[in-house]
């Protein structure tokens, strides 16, 4: 990650013996693949891309509630099945509370946002406005006073506020396209919280690593999302739900979240946190292609326009960063 772990006063043991932070050493590095890191990064685009399609097809069959409540403890127990080979850490005393909250705000708030915005409008756009969130994380970082962002980032970070707000525009605008203005508002929402948990956890990846506190935030969510959505479960039409639901949900929790997260911080790991995340630019393109195809959402000219200005706001800050 290219940066040293800090050592903790009263360092946790971890069964076999080593410190807390020389395991989380060792679990924050990327699990191996058989496939390269960019082939694998290609692969995490069209997962994630491919998934704002997914989820509406689980959504037009199963209320939100039971989607999250299905397909996180997938999610939780595929990182489990990954992970469980390496040395499993967990953080010491004194950050339990703050991964309790960081669990509560980047996975049961940030879903709760997502999904119901997923729900109210078009797939193209949650995927656009959910590419501005490295933008809104940057704003965070410099009003906490983690990062001094140069002029150009702020070019940047304009241009993709601006990008942004013309998908929440057209949505306005067109609401007899799909694009609900209220679903903007709930993903932009999410977008925030996501921001906000990326910049929160900051000193625990420092830490640990990425990979265990992705982890640890992961199960604390699973745990909370499944025990909102139980009440939904009876209602369920289990047997005459269709398959490709069962599919989407399934898709939806091991790929897209587990799966997708660790071909990530593999990509993180090798070729360095700036390059990993210029592929994430392409998710927006190739959710736009999926839902035209699959859902049949011809984009907008707002959903256009907004694109080519968040991917050149986001691409311009990277650029310095590089």
């Amino acid at each position: 990650m290219g940066k040293d772990f800090c050592r903790p006063m009263n360092e946790p043991k971890t069964s076999a013996g080593t410190s807390s932070t020389e395991a989380a050493a060792e679990a924050a590095a990327p699990v191996p693949a058989p496939v390269s890191t960019d082939a694998g990064l290609l692969l995490m685009v069209v997962i994630w891309a491919v998934n704002f399609s997914v989820i509406k097809v689980a959504l037009a069959a199963l209320q939100p509630l039971t989607v999250n409540a299905l397909r996180f403890p997938l999610a939780a127990l595929t990182v489990y099945l990954i992970l469980r080979r390496r040395a499993l850490i967990f953080p010491s005393r004194e950050h339990v509370a703050r991964v309790l909250v960081l669990g509560l705000l980047g996975n049961i708030v940030y879903q709760f946002l997502f999904i119901y915005g997923v729900a109210r409008t078009r797939a193209g756009n949650a995927a656009l406005l959910l590419a501005g969130t490295p933008m809104l994380t940057a704003l965070l970082s410099a009003a906490v006073g983690h990062e001094r962002v140069g002029a150009r980032v702020w070019l940047g970070v304009l241009a993709t506020l601006a990008g942004m707000g013309f998908v929440v525009a057209g949505g306005a605008a067109h609401p007899e396209l799909g694009g609900g203005f209220l679903g903007n508002l709930l993903l932009l929402g999410a977008s925030l919280a996501w921001a906000a948990y990326t910049v929160g956890a900051r000193n625990l990846v420092d830490t640990y690593g990425p990979v265990p506190v992705t982890a640890w935030t992961l199960w604390i969510g699973a745990v909370g999302l499944l025990l909102a959505g139980l009440p939904t479960l009876p209602r369920v039409d289990w047997s005459g739900t269709p398959l490709l639901v069962w599919a989407a949900v399934a898709y939806a929790g091991a790929l897209s979240i587990g799966l997708a997260y660790l071909l990530w911080y593999r990509g993180v790991h090798y070729i360095g946190s700036t390059r990993t995340a210029m592929y994430s630019n392409l998710v927006p393109v190739v959710a736009l292609a999926v839902a035209w195809l699959w859902l049949g959402e011809v984009p907008t000219l707002w959903q256009i326009t907004g694109a080519a200005v968040i991917i050149g706001g986001v691409t311009l800050a990277r650029r310095t960063e590089a």
